[in-house]
């Protein structure tokens, strides 16, 4: 899938960065944890799986808070205050008037007081690794004490830019190298070390214990039983305090919800929210398909210089000219995202013709395209498919060169003896794909009849 487009909502002087993913029934507004990066997020196939299955019952809007990921720096420490206003923008901008909420971590105690506040902007209440007071007490037991505090922000101070916390966060990734490359760029794209001491700072200040009873509408709360960042005691308790809450207790230490959990995570909240559990056996199945990614290149540029409304125009003429070769060729239209269209195809061969056809065709009407293609086997889940093959397809068509069509050299041995002739590319390092891949453009395809 392609990342979805990143947009702007103005909170007062703050610009607070958006996605929208999907175009679900309902609304979902995911609410981080402690730091976040939207687009980011999305070069890690695990967390892109658990995005595109939420998206594929809702209409999923994730954002970054002020002072981190793509969202303006702030001076100061939020407060939660702010922080509701901020979601409130970013509901506005959308044209959300009601969504459930999605609170991660430290996002819980805002949608907790969200939910509490605007009662009628709120159709339901998730919270995944929460808390209602993040410091110690005597009557909170399992909160964090000074002492761990000034653990942490010394640990910031010497090791931010690296996998800090990791043990902690996603023990069940802290000897997967790949994993860890991508989760110390998460934290450093997603703040700098004064940031995140900061809200490490005001995490400890949280305590939103008198809200609960306030909350009346439904709630679930997800927590993994040995969560090394977020005590089971704080899952138990929010579900004490809140009428009518339904607790799922977890097997498993992560915090992050990228392993074992995160299908489960997704069918509870699934069910919470549709009322049906689904059936994994009757929807969810395993194919072989041929991945294909465009992209325009300079988009930005020409976007800029031509203003919004124009732009749009030349989108519908380049998408009109490529579902024209996506019909003739028998591909199937996924999914578009910014200015790409992904497509899937059941031959390695009509798939290739087929870029041929629309990289030249779009040509005619100014557009030059980078296009990849990848064969693999693909998770379908309705009309969707997903899974590393398609990942392995994005990051592919993100290394193509300028009118280039870049394939895999899975597409290449499954063509041999065909008409189409190819020429080495090197050998690749695809960002969050595993191993190294050998790439080869495109230079001939005789004979461009249907196959």
């Amino acid at each position: 899938m392609i990342a979805p487009e990143t947009k702007y909502a103005k909170s007062g002087d703050i610009h607070i960065a958006y996605q929208v993913v999907g175009s679900g029934p309902r609304d979902v507004v995911m609410v981080p944890g402690f730091v976040s990066h939207v687009e980011y997020q999305w070069e890690e196939p695990r967390f892109a799986h658990m995005l595109q299955r939420l998206a594929s019952f809702s209409r999923l809007i994730c954002f970054d808070k002020r002072g981190t990921g793509l969202s303006d720096r702030v001076p100061s420490i939020p407060t939660l205050e702010e922080r509701m206003d901020d979601v409130r923008a970013v509901m506005n901008a959308t044209g959300s008037q009601r969504a459930a909420f999605f609170g991660v971590s430290e996002g819980g105690p805002m949608s907790v007081l969200f939910a509490a506040t605007y009662p009628d902007r709120t159709a339901a209440l998730i919270l995944y690794g929460s808390f209602a007071r993040r410091a110690w007490a005597p009557d909170n037991p399992w909160g964090r004490t000074e002492e761990d505090l000034k653990k942490r922000i010394d640990l910031i101070e010497r090791e931010w830019g690296g996998p800090v916390g990791i043990e902690r966060f996603a023990p069940s990734g802290a000897n997967d190298e790949t994993f860890r490359r991508w989760f110390a760029n998460y934290w450093r794209l997603s703040a700098s070390p004064g940031a995140a001491i900061a809200v490490y700072r005001m995490n400890m200040q949280i305590d939103v214990r008198h809200v609960l009873p306030a909350i009346r509408v439904p709630t679930l709360i997800l927590h993994a039983a040995d969560d090394r960042v977020a005590h089971i005691g704080n899952g138990r308790y929010l579900a004490e305090q809140i009428p009518g809450a339904k607790l799922v207790e977890l097997p498993g230490e992560d915090h992050m919800f990228l392993f074992g959990n995160r299908d489960t995570i997704i069918d509870e909240i699934e069910e919470f929210l549709t009322g049906v559990r689904p059936d994994h056996e009757a929807e969810y199945d395993r194919v072989l398909a041929t991945i294909l990614f465009t992209d325009i290149v300079g988009s930005t540029e020409r976007a800029a210089a031509l203003g919004d409304r124009r732009w749009r125009d030349v989108l519908e003429q380049c998408y009109k000219v490529a579902r024209r070769e996506l019909a003739r060729f028998r591909g199937r239209e996924i999914d578009t995202a910014g200015d790409g269209i992904f497509a899937a195809f059941d031959g390695p061969a009509r798939a290739i013709r087929c870029a041929w056809r629309i990289r030249d065709s779009v040509r005619a009407i100014g557009i030059d395209l980078r296009t990849g293609l990848h064969a693999g086997e693909c998770e379908v889940v309705g009309a969707k498919i997903g899974g590393i093959a398609v990942h392995t397809g994005a990051r592919v068509a993100a290394t193509a060169a300028p009118g280039e069509i870049l394939v895999s050299s899975t597409v290449k041995d499954l063509v041999a003896g065909s008409e189409i002739s190819f020429q080495s590319r090197g050998i690749h390092t695809l960002k969050g794909v595993p191993g190294e891949w050998p790439l080869f453009a495109v230079t001939a395809d005789l004979g461009q009849a249907q196959t």
